[in-house]
């Protein structure tokens, strides 16, 4: 699991240093790859439930789920890029969002947020914990500063499949014990904070795949697998 993790953080800052101007998201999606496989895995998401790229690519009002494609980044854009791999039999799986040059203080705003809601997260895992602390500690954090947190997809459990329980929400429903889970040792969940400038709902648009905010205002994603141990916590995607 460490060295799938490693591997799937290491892929994603990769992709960090080809997010600038110019560039279109399928080249991004092209070198990942050849990123990936290089390093003797195997794209996780090319294929998955039918997904045609090995990374997802989304910019600004863009969840989750971008395929990449002709499109190409502009000064100002944020970027998230999401990646999953497999390797030695157990998955990977990290995002991050970047800002693209000089982008707005909207932008800046946001994108701070969703670096600081991910380690908040992360600072909740310890254990015997409940997972509605995880979920709580994102969502106080979120709507304390007037951001939405997407309530339609949510972090995971995480292992020998890609998706595995539990599931990890963002956010807590009041009166519903469904996702107070107690954490214990071993158990391995990919924490990943999406955040929305206004509203919390979102769509999926006609490629069947990209989620956008439905107000087409600014979201950010950020994900880190993160170990529950003896003592504590280990993120295995550390970059």
């Amino acid at each position: 699991m460490r060295e799938a993790g490693r591997l799937a953080a290491d892929a994603v800052e990769y992709a960090g240093k080809l997010v600038e101007p110019g560039r279109t998201t399928g080249e991004i999606d092209a070198k990942v790859r050849e990123f990936i496989i290089g390093r003797g895995a195997i794209p996780a998401f090319l294929g998955y439930r039918g997904f045609p790229a090995n990374a997802c690519v989304s910019i600004n009002e863009e969840v989750v789920h971008g395929i990449p494609g002709p499109r190409k980044i502009v000064q100002g854009d944020l970027v998230s890029v999401d990646i999953g791999v497999k390797f030695k039999n157990y998955f990977g799986d990290c995002a991050r969002t970047w800002g693209v040059g000089k982008i707005s203080r909207a932008a800046a705003r946001i994108l701070d947020a969703g670096r600081v809601a991910l380690q908040l997260a992360t600072n909740a895992v310890t254990p015997g914990a409940r997972l509605s602390n995880v979920s709580r500690a994102v969502q106080d954090y979120a709507e304390s500063l007037g951001f939405g947190v997407v309530r339609k997809f949510v972090g995971h459990g995480i292992g020998v499949e890609m998706h595995e329980e539990p599931q990890v929400p963002n956010f807590v429903t009041p009166g519903s014990g469904e996702y107070d889970v107690v954490l214990k040792p071993g158990l391995v969940v990919a924490l990943e904070p999406m955040l929305t400038e206004g509203t919390y709902d979102v769509e999926t648009l006609g490629n069947g795949w990209t989620v956008v905010t439905k107000d087409r205002k600014l979201a950010v994603h950020f994900e880190d697998m993160v170990a529950v141990t003896d003592s504590g916590r280990e993120v295995l995607t550390v970059m």
